[in-house]
């Protein structure tokens, strides 16, 4: 029998089962390799392309509601480490249908995310192979990281350290040079600060295309929440969720901005464009022998990554569903590793799609994959606005026990955070690259919602026939 209503103790419970084998710096790392991937390397060059050198402006704002949203969701996650993390809270401190409503969304949008970084991946592997089919790649590497996450999730953090290492030292590497090669460039280069001003000025496509770049960034940032979900396989979440936040939203502003930053001053912005990594032009520029080839190598990684991530925690998303009854019983089943192997077979429709994008609309592929995958994904980062301002409301601790961890400035700072966030995704209906997040947004949510309210009254009956059936046999 399946209840609503459940306390966050009952929810903890129903999802134990998990090997918790991941260690702080793991789950740092599982942050930073969903968030720096396609976003950064090839994402990118589409901010760019709309908004000119204000990019780093857009990247900053997105930069502050990222940082928002991760302090609503310390306090959260810290009181409660579970795997189901912002879909359960919002079912127990919102109501039911909102925890439904975001697991789902957030498990379309992982899974068409999934989509976007196979879809990039085929992408860098033309580089080396122009002539072999993008799907060949997809399949490939989609077979590959299927076994790492299969396997063990004390494997899937080894795996995912080391392909964040391998992006983190590339990313300080990038810096070190662009900055040695800014400072060193005599006044006759087209190197320089005056990349910023060129060719339309600062604000080429104005105001409105700095704004549309904020949209793009969001993309970019997004899975950096994945440290909350992560957080019911730690060893020691309360340790663990606050160090891990903090270290991940450092290391991705200052990644994202300073290597735009630089970026710009080195490649004209008109030059930027979604067939290869901006990354990959920079070095093209300064003619460094295979420095170009090793960037691509990188960049490669960082997709491999990203998707590694998004795999795992789709998985574990299917895996809070199926638990909590909103999901056939069969997803939330642990093989001997103690890993949800039937979920994570069900989260690869991504990878699906973005073959079929690949095959038939090759040349559109990623900007779809980004405007069908985002909706889902700030839809639940609306939400975590949302079930915060409740969650402050309705926590209560044990024997009187403060909160570890507190966001600053409630409830100013999380309505910021939230008017912010739906203004800019609100904004893309007037934009006829990214209309089709609305498009696709609007109908799912609709679509959600009368699966919810078929799902709550054939639920209901189920509980009535087995409450009768009880009554009869005199157990009740």
């Amino acid at each position: 029998m399946v209840k609503n209503n459940h306390s966050m103790e009952d929810i903890m419970e129903r999802e134990k089962g998990l090997n918790k084998g991941l260690k702080t710096k793991q789950i740092t790392m599982i942050a930073i390799g969903g968030a720096i991937g396609t976003g950064l390397f090839l994402g990118s060059s589409l901010a760019i392309g709309l908004a000119g050198p204000s990019v780093i402006l857009s990247y900053a704002v997105g930069a502050l509601i990222a940082l928002l949203l991760m302090g609503c969701l310390a306090e959260m996650t810290v009181a409660h480490p579970t795997t189901g993390s912002f879909g359960a809270y919002a079912e127990k401190y919102v109501n039911s249908w909102s925890g439904f409503a975001i697991r789902y969304s957030y498990w379309f949008a992982l899974i068409c995310s999934i989509g976007t970084e196979v879809t990039a991946v085929a992408l860098y592997m033309r580089y080396w192979f122009p002539s072999v089919p993008n799907a060949v790649w997809i399949i490939l590497f989609a077979a590959i990281l299927l076994y790492v996450n299969a396997t063990t999730v004390k494997l899937f953090g080894a795996v995912e350290y080391w392909f964040s290492v391998v992006k983190i030292v590339a990313i300080v590497g990038f810096i070190i040079l662009a900055t040695v090669v800014i400072f060193g460039a005599d006044s006759s280069s087209n190197i320089g600060i005056q990349n910023y001003f060129n060719d339309g000025g600062f604000f080429p496509h104005g105001f409105w295309g700095m704004w549309m770049g904020i949209f793009i960034s969001l993309f970019s940032y997004l899975s950096i929440e994945m440290i909350a979900v992560s957080a019911g396989e730690a060893e020691d979440p309360r340790k663990a969720v606050p160090i891990a936040l903090k270290s991940a939203v450092i290391r991705l502003i200052l990644f994202y901005i300073v290597t735009l930053i630089l970026m710009l001053m080195i490649v004209p912005w008109g030059m930027a464009g979604a067939d290869k990594s901006p990354f990959v032009k920079v070095m093209e520029i300064l003619n460094i022998p295979g420095a170009a080839s090793v960037m691509n190598f990188v960049v490669l990684i960082a997709a491999l990554s990203a998707m590694n991530s998004q795999l795992y925690i789709s998985t574990r998303m299917m895996f809070s569903l199926s638990r909590g009854g909103f999901a056939p019983k069969k997803l939330g089943e642990l093989n001997k590793r103690q890993v949800p192997t039937k979920a994570l077979f069900a989260s690869i429709i991504g990878i699906v799609i973005a073959t079929v994008f690949s095959i038939f609309k090759p040349e559109s592929a990623l900007s779809l994959m980004i405007s069908i995958s985002s909706f889902g994904a700030m839809f639940a980062w609306f939400m975590i606005f949302i079930t915060h301002l409740f969650f402050r409301k309705k926590y209560k601790a044990k024997d009187g026990e403060k909160l570890p961890v507190r966001m600053i400035g409630y409830p100013y700072l999380t309505i910021l955070g939230a008017v912010l966030l739906a203004s800019v995704v609100l904004s893309t209906w007037f934009s006829p690259d990214f209309k089709a997040t609305l498009l696709v947004g609007f109908p799912w949510l609709l679509f959600i919602s009368i699966c919810y309210f078929v799902w709550k009254k054939v639920n209901e009956a189920r509980n009535r026939v087995i409450k009768n059936e009880l009554e009869e046999e005199h157990i009740i």
